[in-house]
């Protein structure tokens, strides 16, 4: 079985790889600078590739890939910001890797991240899923939670502007305002799914009791929470009710931020002005060195099997739930690439639960949030 893995995994990497390299001469550019007849016979040999995964049930279902692109660090909390020109040919060039699924906020910038996103994938809109967030006073997290139904409405308006379309496809309540009845704020988004500037209702670090009320009014496709080999709680109680209600999950920060693959350590060095892991516990140094076993034993794992650390950690959360649709983010395409593979391979039974057994023996060190951001996803 895990010689079979291993060779599906290569033989579809490597149709992957083989299509990138078909248009790499072409640099990172878009769509307007190849054939059309060449532009499709790359997509057809990428559609082939990808795989597929589906948010919700029934009539609330979406079909993503099966990882997503968690956008923010293209322009926000990441203490570089990388070329806008950078930014929008990575975009342009993601859906020939298999991807779909795009994710970003209003308070991502605020608001840039939303233009950035919008602007990059105009050309081919109709073919991808856009998922964005409302739930901030003036889209600033540190200005406080306000999902007052009027708020939620101004926001969509200003949203569908700056993404440069007439439908969001899932928009989540960003973080739960104690304010506002979750059934107001699940009511407020299916009126703007009956206009048709919504298509799906998603919710992002909410409890099981308000995540039950707000799909009694409007049911939920998709349920988005921080979840990674680092942040664990999810699997206590969340993602068995979404598995009971037909509710996807998404895991945000399924990487830890780049923690677990290795690219950052106890050296790092951050912009407190653009990025928040330097107030958090878990990126302190002290903190990095202790959990670095978690690193080394993903690397143990992968480097016999031909996989990184990212693949990894990325393809055990895959494993875990058939609607488990993690979003890590990148500003590099190599990176993008290597994430996306990680959805080809599969797990042998034996060697999941092995590895999950010597993932549970480590003890995590740190919180993973403190301060403004603990308070305002408390459960």
């Amino acid at each position: 079985m895990e010689q079979n893995n291993r060779r599906d995994f290569l033989k579809k990497g490597a149709f992957i790889g083989t299509s990138l390299l078909a248009t790499s001469s072409l640099g990172l550019v878009g769509c307007n600078r190849s054939s059309e007849k060449e532009n499709q016979s790359n997509k057809s040999k990428m559609n082939l590739s990808s795989e597929k995964r589906t948010l919700g049930r029934g009539k609330q279902s979406l079909e993503v890939s099966a990882l997503g692109l968690g956008c923010m660090g293209m322009s926000y909390h990441r203490s570089f910001i990388p070329d806008r020109k950078a930014m929008i040919d990575l975009l342009r060039r993601s859906p020939e890797l298999g991807l779909n699924f795009y994710d970003t906020a209003e308070a991502y910038g605020p608001l840039f991240n939303e233009e950035l996103v919008g602007e990059a994938l105009a050309p081919f809109r109709k073919d991808i899923i856009i998922a964005t967030k409302f739930g901030f006073k003036n889209g600033k997290p540190s200005e406080g939670l306000d999902s007052h139904p009027d708020r939620i409405k101004a926001v969509v308006e200003h949203s569908l502007k700056s993404l440069k379309t007439d439908y969001i496809d899932l928009l989540y309540q960003h973080r739960v305002d104690p304010n506002i009845p979750i059934e107001e704020v699940a009511g407020a988004v299916k009126d703007l799914i009956a206009t048709g500037k919504v298509r799906h209702f998603g919710m992002s670090e909410a409890n099981v009791d308000n995540i039950r009320k707000a799909h009694a009014v409007q049911p939920l496709t998709a349920l988005q929470s921080e979840y990674s080999l680092f942040t664990r709680e999810p699997e206590k109680d969340v993602i068995p009710l979404c598995e009971e209600l037909g509710i996807g999950f998404v895991p945000y920060s399924p990487l830890s931020r780049g923690m677990i693959t290795g690219y950052l350590n106890e050296r790092s060095i951050y912009d407190p002005n653009n990025d928040n892991r330097p107030s958090l516990p878990r990126y302190q140094p002290e903190n990095v060195i202790a959990n670095w076993k978690l690193i080394d034993t993903l690397k143990e794992f992968g480097d016999l099997r031909g996989l990184t650390v990212a693949q990894v950690a990325l393809s055990w959360l895959l494993a875990q739930k058939s609607f488990i649709v993690p979003i890590p983010g990148t500003t590099k395409l190599a990176h993008l690439q290597e994430n996306l593979w990680a959805a080809v391979y599969a797990f042998s039974a034996s060697d999941l639960t092995s590895l999950t057994a010597k993932l549970n023996e480590i003890t995590i060190v740190g919180d993973r949030l403190t301060g403004l951001s603990a308070e305002q996803v408390k459960k």
